[in-house]
């Protein structure tokens, strides 16, 4: 029997606890907040002793001064994901130690200067490129920014077209549309009638006229996985001069991203979509490909992106690469299982499509709840202190046409979610969300 639901609003941690001998551990620190869960014999739940808060005896479970207390459910992570505590130490260290300006030449500064070496080979590894190739940035919006702005002025005086999907984030589509209006012709290539990429619409878009090509790995708004590698390495075979550029903020630490396989001369990530800090992203460039600097000044990250580095946010950027690379693959098959639980509990739902493609990404998952408006809706789950999207969180809540683009229109549009998880997303938060879209679909008025 469950004698009390609660849970501690921090690092979003679920706890049941029951008046049970079940209960096969307890991780009591009651000088610590920070408990780690513990997991009963019964899947999904656990219980933990936190601080002094948890009495705790083989027949009873009491939790003193708890009563009321939400949960807090964050399956709001395509917009952001909360630092690891690896990232939060390494941030904490720049900031209060190796404090330096990493251009000033004396000890303080060279102590700076080596965390982002650090940070630098860590992501330059796990994308088996080499360091000098990995250009720290304010982000991946500015990433993209610099690659298609930098590339179209190193290469578009001769060749003056560029390519990308019609799916893109608006990072990269309203960087097009303003080359655009400066003389660049842009193609957008659009899924087919079956809401799919194929390669060879990609490579027939191209011509002897194409400086760049750009696509993004993963769609943020629905985990459609577009044919990257497919379509780079048949564009270098028949047009060997055009660049490549891939937006992979989405699929980085999450999928296997690697430059060469992927045929990729153009890379584009972010910090805190993998559980690092705000403000820092990173642009791999290619060794020999031109990219002429957006931003001027004091020549930092030698003259490509000037200003003076964001040390802070760097280590934490490295940091959270150096947890979650030698983990890809397992987190991807928990994930995995996490979508497959969530997909067999909405499936019971009246009204309630899912958007997302069976093979997408695991980590976002597009629901429609037909009928109920996505703002709604939203602020509904909201009230129970349950956080999801209804699209790109760049887009203040505004529909961007992506899922137009794949056949959602209408009221299917109307009415999207986004869900996304990670690995520590469990099935218990899971199950509080879709009891709440369910008592919405049921309360809530379109």
């Amino acid at each position: 029997m469950i004698v009390n639901t609660f849970c501690y609003n921090y690092k979003r941690t679920y706890f049941i606890i029951y008046d049970s001998d079940e209960i096969v551990n307890t991780n009591a620190n009651i000088f610590s907040i920070f408990a780690r869960n513990v997991k009963s014999k019964r899947k999904g739940h656990c219980a933990v002793a936190l601080s002094s808060n948890l009495c705790y005896n083989k027949k009873n479970v009491t939790i003193k001064g708890m009563k009321g207390v939400k949960m807090e459910v964050y399956l709001d992570n395509a917009a952001t994901t909360k630092p690891c505590a690896e990232a939060v130490a390494a941030a904490v260290e720049a900031m209060t130690e190796k404090y330096g300006n990493p251009s000033s030449l004396h000890r303080a500064g060279l102590n700076a200067q080596l965390l982002m070496d650090g940070a630098r080979k860590a992501i330059a590894d796990s994308i088996g490129a080499d360091s000098g190739c990995i250009y720290f940035t304010s982000g991946a919006t500015e990433s993209n920014n610099l690659a298609l702005r930098g590339v179209s002025a190193a290469y578009g005086r001769k060749r003056k077209k560029i390519v990308i999907s019609a799916v893109e984030h608006a990072s990269v589509e309203e960087t097009a549309a303003d080359l655009e209006g400066k003389g660049f012709e842009v193609a957008r290539v659009s899924p087919r009638e079956d809401g799919r990429y194929y390669a060879a619409d990609f490579v027939n878009a191209c011509d002897e006229d194409t400086c760049l090509i750009s696509m993004m790995y993963v769609n943020n708004e629905t985990g459609y996985i577009l044919p990257v590698k497919e379509t780079f390495s048949a564009v270098k075979r028949r047009f060997p001069d055009i660049i490549t550029h891939t937006d992979c903020v989405q699929a980085y630490m999450k999928l296997p991203v690697k430059a060469s396989a992927l045929c990729a001369d153009l890379i584009s990530m972010s910090g805190h979509k993998i559980h690092g800090g705000k403000g820092t992203g990173a642009l791999y460039i290619k060794k020999g490909v031109r990219v002429l600097p957006v931003i001027t000044g004091g020549k930092q990250e030698k003259g490509i992106r000037s200003g003076t580095e964001s040390v802070p946010m760097i280590a934490a950027f490295g940091a959270a690469v150096r947890k979650l690379a030698p983990t890809i693959s397992d987190r991807y098959d928990k994930v995995s299982g996490l979508k497959a639980y969530l997909l067999g509990k909405l499936g019971d739902m009246e009204n309630v499509t899912v958007n997302s493609p069976e093979d997408g990404s695991p980590y976002v998952v597009n629901i429609s709840a037909v009928g109920k408006r996505s703002e709604i809706m939203l602020h509904f789950l909201e009230s129970k202190e349950i956080y999801v999207s209804s699209g790109s969180a760049c887009s203040k809540g505004q529909q961007s046409g992506v899922l137009g683009q794949f056949g959602i229109r209408d009221k299917r549009a109307d009415s999207a979610l986004r869900i996304s998880m990670t690995a520590e997303t469990t099935e218990a938060e899971l199950d509080l969300f879709c009891e709440a879209l369910r008592e919405g679909m049921e309360k809530v008025r379109g």
